[in-house]
């Protein structure tokens, strides 16, 4: 278990982060039944926002993750497996954040 603040925060945003993802499809398969998604997410914030809102609170919450559990591990000396598997968890989410950014398309 975290000792330090930091990494509190962030096992209970990598929580909070699984919570939301597992939220946002079952809130958009019971309200909307014929609605088709959007090309970006705009389209799906306007479209869909039973979907759109909790997915971007999860990413923000991931993103959030990453950084306090990077600051508990560097800064505070955590060790705890369940800050470093929020963290690793937040920086992948990153990577494909950064990726889907940056795609050519």
């Amino acid at each position: 278990m975290p000792k330090t603040i930091l990494g509190k925060w962030s096992a209970w945003l990598a929580l909070v982060f699984l919570g939301l993802i597992f939220i946002g499809p079952t809130l958009d398969a019971t309200f909307y039944k014929s609605v088709t998604a959007g090309d970006t997410i705009l389209e799906d914030l306007t479209l869909r926002p039973f979907l759109a809102i909790p997915m971007l609170l999860g990413v923000a919450s991931a993103i959030a993750a990453f950084v306090t559990g990077l600051i508990a591990i560097i800064k505070h000396k955590e060790r705890a497996i369940l800050v470093y598997i929020s963290t690793a968890l937040g920086a992948l989410l990153l990577v494909f954040v950064i990726g889907d950014l940056f795609s050519a398309e």
